[in-house]
């Protein structure tokens, strides 16, 4: 996927509230951005971190860009959890994934549960498969691991999915590791323990999960190879 916005670098100076952040670039400006990621992005911000805004061209909006990517070591890594969702529908469409490929429709942000909606939705005559995609940045020692942070949103949907399951559909979580650099994936029971069960819980009923890297540049979003996923 491109980006089709222009995109600005500077330099991270502070991030804060969750959803603010400061960035100086060229020239000493200081621009307060909007960071479109709830979690702590352990790892990714550090001092002076290298960073990519995308410039939403729109001088109404309160904050006209958007802390999108930002560099790790010699690794671009995307920030965007908006980002993601689009990038793996764009791959289902082109049948680059072999585990969803052979459906008939695809749908996003389609309600379903128990007051959730469903990140994709795929079809074909008696089968309907529901797909929740996971922005996934945190990386350590080449294993990424999910979330970076408690995250009881995230155990609702793996409940959601396992009662799709259990209602004789097919239900998939997707990892979308926001990286290249990662070799494995695993859940992060050291940060939310009760995610990595209920992680082991739903795979146990018959939810699958998979994970696929990604390769990110400043200008560009695209789905990378698949990623082996490990329940210790």
């Amino acid at each position: 996927m491109r980006i089709d916005k222009p995109v600005l670098e500077g330099r991270l100076r502070r991030r804060y509230k969750r959803f603010l952040a400061d960035v100086e670039v060229a020239g000493g400006e200081q621009l307060t951005v909007h960071c479109p990621n709830p979690g702590r992005l352990q790892g990714c911000l550090g001092d002076d971190t290298e960073v990519i805004l995308r410039d939403s061209q729109d001088g109404s909006r309160k904050l006209r860009y958007t802390l999108q990517t930002v560099r790790v070591g010699r690794h671009w890594v995307n920030v965007d959890t908006s980002l993601p969702n689009a990038v793996v529908a764009e791959a289902v469409e082109a049948g680059a994934i072999e585990e969803l490929s052979g459906y008939d429709s695809l749908r996003r942000e389609v309600p379903y549960g128990r007051n959730s909606r469903i990140d994709l939705l795929l079809e074909r005559p008696g089968e309907r498969c529901y797909v929740e995609v996971k922005c996934t940045t945190l990386v350590e020692h080449r294993v990424a691991m999910f979330p970076d942070a408690v995250t009881a949103r995230g155990l609702k949907h793996l409940e959601e999915l396992s009662r799709m399951v259990a209602e004789g559909h097919r239900a998939l979580m997707f990892y979308f590791i926001s990286r290249g650099d990662a070799r494995r994936f695993e859940p992060a029971d050291h940060i939310d323990p009760a995610y990595g069960e209920g992680l082991r819980a739903a795979v146990a009923a018959g939810v699958e999960a998979i994970a696929y890297s990604a390769r990110v540049s400043p200008a560009r979003l695209e789905l990378g190879p698949p990623v082996k996923i490990t329940l210790p």
